[in-house]
């Protein structure tokens, strides 16, 4: 009769653990209530950020995704504007993961801040969406980044891309974006992802490695030196040898 009770140790072991699961997806949808959408938040949420990032390194284990990272010692000490290409949903999911300890805050398109429960979660934690439609409130969202960085109480990360891209090389850069360093006279991190977009056909029978480098920081002197189509220029090179070195 010894195997009918590891029989029901494992059954009741799963239900426990669905049953953790389960409370755990109703305290984000929950907590997601809590949000005022309608406001821009002057400080961050360290409960947010728990759920946040205990979300997401639940999603990184059970989707057995090693995450790789090169480049750690080039990041500066203080705030700074993170650029990088952009080809998988989960890039900037991964990037936040990583460096979770940096207190990201990401530009990103309207339509990820009205997704259910994540979108009140990533606003609350005090990510922004730009309006490129709308050269007024895009500007109002440069700004914002630009003041975050600037008193300190955030770095900022932006896909000059402005979207995703779906084939190889790099979309066209809106160079707008540099402005936030320029504005904040802060560094500029540039970093490449790979492997990212693998993910979704890895999972579930493959474990999927994702590399992520940090190529170049660009001092704030010579950030504020440059136009920033010359900003963009340059890190569009670092991202070019990167992607190349790998083609």
């Amino acid at each position: 009769m010894g195997w009918m009770i590891l029989l029901q140790i494992l059954l009741w072991s799963v239900l426990g653990a669905l049953s953790l699961l389960i409370s755990y997806v109703l305290l984000i949808i929950i907590s997601s209530f809590f949000v005022d959408r309608s406001r821009d938040y002057d400080t961050d949420s360290r409960y947010y950020r728990f759920l946040l990032y205990s979300a997401t390194a639940l999603a990184v284990f059970f989707g057995r995704i090693h995450v790789h990272v090169t480049g750690q010692d080039k990041l500066p000490e203080g705030r700074f504007l993170m650029v990088g290409n952009h080809r998988s949903k989960f890039d900037p999911i991964l990037t936040w993961h990583v460096w979770r300890d940096r207190q990201l805050c990401f530009i990103s398109k309207p339509e990820n801040l009205k997704i259910f429960a994540l979108g009140s979660i990533i606003h609350r934690c005090r990510f922004m969406a730009i309006d490129r439609e709308n050269p007024r409130k895009a500007v109002r969202t440069i700004d914002r980044a630009a003041s975050m960085i600037a008193d300190g109480s955030a770095s900022v990360f932006v896909y000059p891309e402005g979207t995703r891209n779906y084939e190889e090389g790099l979309l066209p850069f809106h160079t707008a974006v540099f402005k936030i360093a320029q504005k904040a006279r802060a560094p500029i991190v540039v970093i490449c992802v790979r492997g990212a977009d693998q993910i979704q056909h890895q999972f579930p029978l493959h474990r999927s490695d994702v590399f992520i480098d940090v190529l170049d920081v660009i001092d704030a002197d010579t950030v504020k030196s440059l136009r920033t189509a010359e900003i963009g220029d340059r890190v569009q090179a670092d991202l070019y040898q990167k992607l190349n070195e790998e083609a």
